[in-house]
This record gives C-alpha cells, structure tokens and sequence, in this order.
C-alpha cells in the first residue's frame, strides 16, 4: 500500500487527487505556491470531505482523519525526500510542468508522476535524471466523482513503474486504461474533439448549447453532454489542450472562436460562475451565446 505521497499543485486538480489519495490511506504533503495556499487547499479538500458527511457517504469521523492526512507544505524544497509517489498537478503548459517536475526529481520520489490531460509524456520527462520513474496519471474531474484513471507509458517509462502505478489506481478504487505517450492520449483526443465540434456548432447556430448536450445524451447515452463538460473541466484547460494539439495533429483541433473569447472574458466554466451554462444561482442554465 503507497503510504507515503505528495501533490504539487493546489487547482482542482490537485485538491481532488489530494482528497482521493487521503481517503485511501495515504499520507498527503500537499504544496501550492506558498503556505497559505496550501492551508486554503487542504481547507478546500476538507469541505469535499463535509459535504459528503452531509449526503451520508461518509462518516465525521472518517472525514476527520481523512483531513488530518493531508498536510499543508510552503515548497517542493520541504518535502521529504525518497517519498512513495508524487503527483505534479499544476497547470497545463510545458515549461512550467518541466520546471516543477525537475524539482520534484530532487526529492528522489520512488514514482514521479504528472496529472496532465494531453502534454507529451517524454517531452516532460526529458530533462529527469530518472525518466525509468515517471509516467502520465490523468486523472478526471472531478476526482471523487469519476473513477478512472488514464495511465500514459513514455518510452523510457520502466514496467515497474507502470506496476506501480496500477496498484495506486486499484488502492484509490480507479478503474484504469494504459495507453503509450502520444497526443492527446486516448481520452483526452476523443473527448477534445467532440468539444470543439460541438462549440463550432453553437458557433453555427446549429442548435442551442443546451440542445447540442441533450444530443449526445439522449442519442448516445452520455452521462453528460460536451459543452457542460467543458464547463466542469474548466475552458481554459480545454484551450490549453486544443493548442497543444493543433500543433501536434494539425487544424482539426484548432481552437474555435468562442471558446477563445469565453477564456479572454474569464469565462471559464464552473469554477467562475460562467462558461457555456450559468452556474451562479447552482443550478446551471444554458446561456444564449453569440459566436
């Protein structure tokens, strides 16, 4: 059983793989950019813990030393060394996933891991002084809700380690896929590329975003249909990938015009208040967006 464990990052991310990992047993060093975004991070996976308690999917007393699991750290630099697992989980932009992630390398974890949805695998771990140690576990948002896990091999990624990833998916009760490092991956590709057609289609006044959802979830059976998806993933991150992909696969994955200006508005989806749906009042609405 992984035990000993970090995340670097305190987004949404990060809080949720925190609360997962918390929950399964682990011990959590959680660092964000200084101490009191930690503090505000572990305070945030502590209100996940509440409202479950409040559903009754979880006792007080199983939230409160869930919670008192999760420890709140100022810096990389102040982890302990030779730690089971770290997880990177900042935000989606090579140069900055490189950086943290070689400062993680320092502390010699025995699983280096990052948490991203679409950034190659081998392009992060090139300059690792382990590469053997590091590999892709994209986890879903949000994490206590979704329980799968896509696992990425680079090249240089050693079976060991995907052997080790698998027993901290089944430990956290993940049902998982192994995929080898390529754009996108598996998910992340399939699911970018229904988004960015159903924004095109609102773009084209094809239907409303509400329609466009109920499509594919009455159609298809989807949980969820793509633009309130993206909302919940949040359309910065969505923008993020699709650049990323379009320089990888090409203009299929161009970003359309709307999800652009939606992101340079602020306009990111559930955590503002307001992407493709309103969210404000808690129930989300459907706005009438121009392209």
């Amino acid at each position: 059983m992984t035990t000993r464990t970090a995340v670097v990052g305190g987004g949404s991310m990060g809080v949720g793989i925190a609360h997962a990992l918390a929950e399964s047993g682990a011990e959590v060093a959680l660092v964000d950019a200084d101490l009191e975004h930690a503090v505000a991070a572990r305070e945030k996976v502590a209100a996940v813990y509440a409202a479950a308690v409040g559903r009754g999917k979880m006792s007080p007393d199983a939230a409160a030393i869930a919670t008192a699991r999760i420890h709140p750290v100022a810096s990389i630099d102040a982890l302990p060394s030779r730690l089971e697992l770290i997880v990177e989980a900042v935000p989606e932009r090579l140069e900055l996933k490189r950086s943290v992630l070689g400062l993680c390398a320092t502390r010699s974890p025995a699983v280096l891991a990052t948490n991203t949805s679409g950034l190659s695998i081998d392009a992060l771990s090139s300059a690792l002084p382990n590469p053997e140690g590091f590999i892709g576990l994209h986890f879903f948002n949000p994490v206590w809700a979704v329980p799968f896990v896509e696992i990425v091999m680079g090249q240089r990624t050693a079976d060991e380690t995907r052997r080790e990833a698998l027993a901290i998916c089944a430990q956290l009760r993940k049902e998982t896929v192994v995929v080898r490092d390529s754009p996108g991956f598996a998910s992340s590709r399939l699911g970018l590329a229904l988004g960015l057609e159903a924004m095109r289609m609102l773009e084209e006044r094809v239907a409303t975003a509400l329609d466009i959802d109920r499509a594919m979830e009455l159609g298809y059976r989807h949980p969820m249909g793509p633009l309130r998806l993206t909302d919940l993933i949040g359309l910065d991150v969505r923008l993020d990938i699709a650049r990323s992909l379009e320089v990888a696969l090409g203009p299929r994955f161009t970003p359309p015009r709307i999800l652009v200006a939606l992101v340079e508005a602020g306009d990111l989806g559930k955590k503002t208040g307001r992407g493709f749906y309103d969210w404000t009042s808690g129930t989300p609405v459907a706005r009438a967006l121009e392209p």
